[in-house]
């Protein structure tokens, strides 16, 4: 990490400088909520969190952040962290910090019903849970509520020192179509005292999960369906001679019951999705009340001929499997946005809900905002027009539904039971079967299933086979690489940081031809690094350029760098050193080779704030790149 970019600080790195803008807006309208904000987030969930966690390293743009409840979170619903959203925290700086605490899920077994006796069960099946290669990081196992505080610590340190309003609840939300209206959504809000007042916003985030309130000011509704099946859902310490209560199990019990098992972080603790069996479609949410004591009956049932006993129960909650999603996530009608640019935008369960068996609810909801929080920024900096905020529900509305479809067929497999040889008129599910589909679905599982179509922040492929392990529309898979002035040993991706910059990572051609011919270009007036900085703001702001050598780190020279790798930074003009990488000694990772690039022509790969691959170009491809970039981003007047 960098920092002292603008002089020595003392002290702990990762609390950034408070922002001397944002004491002043304080000081000039006093504590509390103030009557008008650039961004109002309602709700503090995955979704709500990761947008706020965004817009708070932008001390300029005024966000606020409301909250039902008292408090913070203290017992999270959701535990599965995908290997995605491992990658995404790097960009917050707080990934080592989970990886440390969180348990990893290493490898997933399955358990069956003994052929010799089906009231018993076996295990017939044992798999890795995350392929070699797919992610320098692992998938992980650790509370919904620890999640939320990383994300409010990120908050609290950032230049704008964000912290959350409680007990502040929306029940209404206006949108006013004046043109001239700088403020035009009016959020009503009250305290569980009664207490109730307005705020006025230039846009609103509805993150208030799936009986939202923004959702229905809007209009918008969750529509599909519900599959009528129970879950009972318990956090407990065992007391067990189960072998595999450490490890990830999926177990099909010869009652027709099923149980999935999730250890959770600390050592001891696991999670116990139960299958409660069909609910009457008169049931009318009676089978949510349960008792413990059911499930656990269930549990001892399933686990025969072991035994699990709980010496204590953390967290028990009873759920019905349902799959729904709205048709938009945003307040601007599909035949008016030719004239329309939204102003409130849904994230996370407030748009789509399913099953929390598939892992994927928290991961996908974050997801939401990591593609929505720099996208705001870049609106309210000036430096995007607020066409581009039609791209949020363009790009994540079909994603949602690929992980409706999946959650529902996982979910099915899981409730259908084992099927018996014996008797296959009675249906069920090869159990088989169940861990092949678990194993086809691992790159989906692990959250990188997601594919962006060709559109206005991502290109053609007529240039893919320049650089093969990036595809288009695909999230930047990380490689090895050594930084040139230090010799420093590192991942190239985690130079991606969530503060709204395209990356822009040039691979040297064999001869540097092209490569240095480029860095020429993206060094004069005319590069669409210059063309689209804001003045007075460091050349990596917008667009943060990095050369990759094909060559091996000890022959690349700090004395030969190109102007345009050795950036100024800050008030004093520092150089910043940290933008040239090349390879490692012989013998050790190859990032031409892990990802496909073309040793004989380089290539251009440009990266969007969210991670995703939005173009690969030649080197050569000035004016093409330009032009891509003026997509989006407004020219702004030249940098002082």
């Amino acid at each position: 990490m960098q920092f002292h970019t603008n002089g020595y600080l003392p002290g702990d790195p990762h609390h950034e400088p408070p922002d001397p803008r944002v004491a002043a807006r304080l000081q000039a309208r006093g504590p509390g909520l103030p009557d008008t904000v650039d961004v109002l987030i309602v709700g503090t969930g995955p979704a709500g969190l990761t947008v706020a966690a965004q817009l708070a390293r932008f001390a300029g743009i005024d966000t606020r952040v409301v909250e039902r409840r008292s408090g913070p979170l203290m017992h999270g619903q959701a535990d599965g962290v995908a290997v995605r959203s491992v990658e995404m925290f790097d960009t917050f700086g707080f990934s080592h910090l989970i990886l440390r605490e969180a348990y990893w899920v290493n490898e997933t077994t399955f358990w069956r019903p003994d052929p010799a006796n089906r009231n018993h069960i076996v295990r017939t099946g044992r798999i890795q849970d995350t392929a070699d290669g797919l992610s320098e990081f692992p998938h992980l196992i650790v509370n919904q509520a620890r999640i939320h505080s990383y994300f409010l610590d990120t908050m609290r340190h950032a230049p704008s020192r964000l912290e959350v309003d409680y007990d502040w609840q929306c029940v209404g939300v206006a949108v006013d179509d004046n043109a001239n209206n700088t403020h035009p959504v009016t959020v009503t809000l009250r305290r569980a005292s009664g207490e109730q007042r307005e705020v006025r916003a230039r846009y609103v985030v509805g993150a208030d999960g799936a009986r939202s309130a923004v959702r229905e000011a809007i209009g918008r509704q969750l529509r599909g369906d519900v599959a009528h099946h129970a879950w009972g859902v318990l956090d407990l310490l065992p007391l067990t001679d189960f072998p595999d209560i450490r490890f990830k199990t999926a177990i099909q019990s010869g009652s027709g019951r099923a149980i999935l098992i999730i250890p959770r972080e600390g050592g001891h603790l696991v999670r116990l999705y139960v299958d409660l069996g069909k609910v009457p479609t008169d049931d009318d949410g009676r089978v949510r009340q349960t008792p413990l004591e059911d499930v656990l009956t269930v549990i001892d049932e399933v686990f025969r001929p072991y035994t699990l006993r709980a010496a204590e129960v953390a967290w028990f909650s009873i759920y019905e499997v349902a799959q729904r999603l709205v048709d938009g996530f945003d307040d601007v009608p599909d035949d008016q946005r030719p004239a329309r640019t939204p102003r409130v935008l849904l994230a996370g369960d407030a748009c789509h809900t399913h099953s929390a068996k598939a892992g994927q609810g928290m991961n996908v909801g974050m997801q939401d905002g990591f593609n929505l929080g720099w996208k705001l920024a870049a609106v309210l900096e000036g430096r995007a027009s607020p066409a581009l905020l039609h791209t949020y529900s363009g790009e994540r509305q079909p994603v949602a539904q690929i992980l409706i479809d999946f959650d529902r067929e996982w979910s099915a497999m899981m409730a259908a039971g084992p099927r018996d040889p014996a008797h296959p008129e009675r249906g069920g599910v090869d159990p088989d079967e169940l861990q092949r589909y678990f194993e086809r679905s691992l790159r989906f599982t692990a959250g990188l299933g997601t594919r962006y179509p060709e559109g206005p922040l991502i290109g053609g492929s007529e240039h893919q086979s320049l650089a093969t392990g990036f595809p288009i529309g695909e999230r930047f898979h990380s490689a090895p690489v050594v930084r040139v002035a230090d010799a420093k040993a590192m991942e190239l991706g985690h130079v991606h940081k969530a503060d709204g910059a395209w990356r822009l990572y040039a691979f040297a051609d064999r001869t540097e031809t092209a490569f240095n011919e480029l860095m020429t270009f993206l060094a004069s007036p005319e590069s669409p690094i210059a063309r689209f900085t804001p003045p007075g703001c460091d050349a990596d702001t917008v667009i943060d350029l990095r050369g990759i050598y094909g060559r091996r780190f000890r022959e690349v020279q700090v004395s030969q760098l190109p102007p345009a790798l050795l950036p100024k930074a800050g008030r004093f003009d520092l150089t910043d050193y940290e933008k040239a990488f090349a390879l490692g000694r012989a013998g050790e990772p190859d990032i031409y080779e892990l990802r496909g690039i073309d040793r004989q022509r380089g290539a251009l790969v440009l990266v969007r704030p969210d991670q995703y691959v939005a173009a690969v170009l030649p080197l050569s491809a000035h004016a093409e790149l330009t032009a891509f970039l003026g997509r989006f981003l407004l020219p702004q007047s030249s940098r002082g």
